[in-house]
């Protein structure tokens, strides 16, 4: 079955060298901490520098970019494509790949997931509509000022309209359902936030997409909140795909829990793991000849269950218990775990360890008082110190789009 092997120490050790094989000519590891590891005899991951966003963000594309190319002539010939991230700090990072790199590592990474793979077998060009925040996905940044014909590309179709999608008004949610039903889709690709949001709106309007068989999340965490509505109003399963504009697709769900890895785009391996086996998940690229990364600080934490994988979410978004321990956004979902009703949530945890949980429910009629007492028991419990709950209709996202399930405040 597919995405069930673990590489062989061998492999590991081959993607390893053909990966340090890679920096040859590249400007940035020339730099003496690098020359010198890469110098040694039979360097093992843990000998090796590690790439910082801000290190990434300070000297992309030209310092990763191999002394046989230059960028000026890959982007007059189209040889290339460059995205600049959002990323959740707001602050932007050049990125450059080749024309086909993109849907080449993507369709790695959805091979490994069992139902996808023979979807896509039976029909590669299989229809997709695409859901999520204007700022975060490469034509759809401008979507609310294009046409339908003008946010299709080949077997793609941007149906976004908004940031917010808490704001829209229902006219401009019934044209993103008209849109998608007269498209037809195989399967929606969404930030989880958004199509959550667009699943409450066709379960209140008794929208279905027959030709729907999966719903693909993306872009950010995905919680058990947003899960949870759209299978239950769409009835597909819902599959998480992992990973960033830098460094491709990384993991994906696998029907028998976990997430499985994309061995041929990536070499994955965790640092500064706490006595819980979480860590710190570093990311070695394989295939973006344009942009070689080894040990790059991707800035998320992540657990290895034997050949799975268990994303924890942001490093920036971790929260502290009473005793000073790491809380990640992975374990305060988990109290989410089996809460019906709430469409949305964010928890904010100040210094001094007090915590405040907004919920946004999925309907103004719904009544979240029973809710508010058990989920602040459960955080309580988890944090060491009191939360408190509030109902709230509107939670913005950052200035990059995306949306924070958890925050630290200075």
């Amino acid at each position: 079955m597919p995405g069930t092997l673990q590489p062989s120490a061998s492999d590991r050790t081959s993607r390893l060298d053909r990966a340090l094989g890679a920096t040859a000519g590249v400007p940035f590891y020339e730099r003496e901490d690098w020359r010198l590891a890469l110098a040694l005899p039979a360097p093992r991951p843990e000998d090796l520098p590690r790439i910082t966003k801000a290190e990434l963000r300070a000297h992309s594309p030209g310092d990763f970019l191999p002394r046989r190319f230059d960028l000026t002539e890959l982007e007059q010939s189209g040889e290339i494509e460059e995205e600049s991230t959002s990323g959740t700090s707001g602050a932007s990072v050049r990125v450059i790949f080749g024309r086909t790199w993109w849907a080449a590592q993507e369709a790695r990474a959805l091979r490994r997931h069992p139902l996808i793979a023979e979807l896509l077998a039976a029909n590669p060009a299989a229809r997709r509509a695409v859901l999520t925040t204007p700022g975060c996905s490469g034509v759809s940044c401008f979507a609310r000022w294009l046409n339908v014909e003008q946010r299709t590309l080949g077997s793609t179709l941007f149906v976004n309209q908004s940031r917010i999608p808490f704001t829209l008004p229902a006219e401009k949610m019934a044209q993103m359902a008209a849109e998608t039903a007269a498209w037809a889709p195989t399967f929606l690709d969404v930030d989880p936030v958004h199509g959550a949001w667009f699943a409450l709106h066709c379960e209140r309007h008794g929208l279905r997409f027959p030709s729907l068989r999966f719903i693909l999340t993306s872009y950010e965490y995905t919680s058990f909140v947003h899960r949870r509505i759209m299978e239950r109003v769409f009835g597909v399963p819902v599959i998480n795909l992992y990973g960033s504009s830098e460094t491709g697709h990384l993991l994906i769900d696998h029907p028998d829990g976990g997430m499985v890895a994309s061995p041929e785009t990536a070499q994955l391996e965790l640092a500064d793991l706490d006595a819980r086996g979480i860590g710190q998940l570093l990311v070695t690229t394989l295939t973006n000849e344009y942009l070689p990364l080894i040990r790059y600080e991707i800035g998320d934490h992540a657990e290895r269950l034997g050949d799975r994988w268990v994303v924890h979410g942001r490093l920036r978004d971790t929260l502290r218990d009473a005793a000073g321990r790491l809380v990640t956004t992975r374990m305060v979902d988990g109290c989410f775990r089996d809460i019906a009703g709430v469409a949305h949530y964010q928890v904010r945890q100040s210094r001094d360890g007090s915590t405040q949980l907004s919920l946004l429910p999925e309907s103004p009629t719904i009544d979240l008082s029973a809710h508010h007492r058990v989920l602040t028991e459960r955080l309580t419990a988890l944090l060491g110190a009191r939360a408190e709950a509030t109902n709230t209709d509107l939670i913005a996202p950052e200035d990059s789009g995306k949306f924070r399930l958890t925050v630290r405040t200075a």
